[in-house]
């Protein structure tokens, strides 16, 4: 049974620690699992005689990271109302239900379903991991601790492409690509009994309300700019598209004025409008939503154009994937890390032009019919290294002069930008990708080449906002502690 923490010893912190690892080891593979998955997904479907196309595939997608990024924050709220223990324990249950719910699916609507349910139970068990942490250890000991993560998350973004191409051939039972949602329910149990064993009840409880209309208006404003980009591929771009994309930017707006009222007359807010007024945090989210939206359809595209149009089997492009990983890792845990507070900026300008020559490289190499993996392996190392060395200084850049207050709901709302920047990526890069290259993308390169353009585009705004940004970022924090 759960102890309070006053009584656990080192080791029964290490296990509750470990049993909160797993949600983050769920996440990430989750989201690399399924590209990696979706080509089978499509031709198990076509046999049967239901289309799988390119909107519903980017939905499969999206649809997780969409209900992900949305209810992050409520989340988060809902752990401080009720606890972290037990949000933990509901999330992973209604993850684990919702991972068979994509496996036992009969059809590509149910599926898209269980993908939505599964990101939203997502958001609940993930920002209760950290809400833990900081009840189990003391700040030195988080330090030690949360180095685990980068560890654990750059291992396990390697491992998602493998296992998932490993399960597909293994074909076990006949069940193919519904293996790599099926093998949640073993992992998701064990964390349940473990987290009911090893989680301590005393979880301090902050207080607060639900802000319901926020979390509805922001929903609706980016399902409106979202749902016309992936049905425009499938359906084009009618009357009813056009307008709904025409109106999201004026229910953005409405979402965002509702939010300042709700703030003045100090009633509950989905995120602290405050926090905007920092143009350091401001730029930097920015670029976050930007890097993630071309990060995230990229690898979408690759994945699923090294098997569809290159003919590679799924374990083939899981292990593929492995240069990517190894960059990421280095990336982030290295020269992020090592040369940010040195350098500043300027390693998120690198890195921009490095995501710029890598992501387009690597892309043509797929568009020239894979002219052998020896040009293509560096591209991707390269291409890793620039995400990691991007992604990685996106947090410290946004917080570096936000008031310590304000610090966790700013992390809240980066991790929750990141999430929407995945969705719209997915969106408008494979809105691009199956419009050109037809449903299965297999029509002929127009559909990479226009991938590769929409993400050469946004990779630049990376870039623009990369060089805007102050040459000495950390100077004012460092002065102030000083002082």
């Amino acid at each position: 049974m759960a102890q309070a923490i006053a009584t656990m010893t080192a080791r029964q912190k290490s296990l509750a620690f470990f049993t909160l690892i797993t949600a983050l080891v769920l996440e990430i593979v989750d989201v690399t699992i399924i590209n990696t998955a979706l080509p089978a997904m499509q031709a198990d479907f076509a046999a049967r005689g239901q289309d799988l196309g390119g909107s519903a595939a980017q939905w499969i997608a999206a649809g997780y990271s969409l209900a992900f990024g949305l209810l992050l924050l409520l989340g988060g709220r809902l752990g401080d109302l009720f606890g972290g223990r037990a949000m933990f324990l509901t999330g992973v249950a209604g993850f684990t239900l919702a991972s068979v719910l994509c496996g036992v699916a009969g059809d590509p609507q149910l599926l898209i379903a269980a993908r939505v349910a599964q990101g939203a139970a997502g958001a609940i068990m993930a920002p209760q991991v950290m809400a833990v942490i900081q009840i189990l250890y003391d700040p030195v000991e988080r330090i030690g601790r949360l180095a685990w993560f980068g560890i654990i998350g750059g291992l396990a973004g390697i491992a998602g492409p493998i296992i998932g191409g490993l399960l597909i051939s293994a074909d076990i039972a006949g069940l193919g690509w519904r293996t790599v949602f099926l093998i949640n329910l073993p992992i998701g149990l064990a964390a349940l009994v473990a987290g009911w064993r090893y989680l301590p009840r005393e979880v301090e409880h902050k207080g607060g309300r639900i802000d319901v209309i926020g979390t509805l208006a922001f929903g609706s404003a980016l399902a409106a700019m979202l749902v016309p980009l992936v049905r425009g591929e499938h359906a084009g771009f009618d009357g009813a598209s056009l307008a709904l994309l025409a109106a999201s930017p004026f229910v953005m707006w409405a979402a965002w004025r509702g939010l300042v009222r709700r703030a003045k007359a100090g009633r509950p807010v989905i995120l602290d409008p405050a926090l905007l007024d920092d143009a350091l945090f401001r730029t930097a989210a920015l670029i976050g939503l930007i890097f993630a939206a071309a990060n995230t359809g990229f690898l979408f595209v690759f994945a699923h154009a090294m098997q569809s149009r290159l003919g590679y089997s799924p374990l083939q492009t899981g292990l593929v994937h492995i240069p990517f990983s190894a960059g990421v890792m280095i990336g982030m845990g290295f020269l992020g890390r090592k040369y940010l507070a040195r350098m500043g900026k300027w390693v998120m300008v690198f890195a921009s032009i490095a995501l710029l020559v890598a992501n387009s490289a690597t892309l043509a190499w797929i568009a020239w019919d894979g002219p052998g993996l020896a040009l293509l392996l560096p591209a991707l190392l390269l291409a890793g290294i620039g995400m990691g060395t991007l992604s990685g200084p996106v947090t410290p850049v946004a917080l570096a002069r936000v008031e310590r207050r304000h610090a966790g709901a700013a992390s809240g709302i980066l991790k929750t930008v990141l999430q929407m920047g995945g969705a719209f990526g997915i969106a408008l890069v494979g809105s691009a990708y199956f419009a050109l290259g037809g449903p299965d993308a297999m029509a002929g390169a127009g559909g990479v080449y226009a991938a590769m353009a929409v993400i050469f585009v946004l990779l630049l705004g990376c870039l623009a906002l990369a060089l805007s940004l102050p040459g000495q970022i950390f100077a004012p924090v460092a002065s102030s502690q000083a002082g």
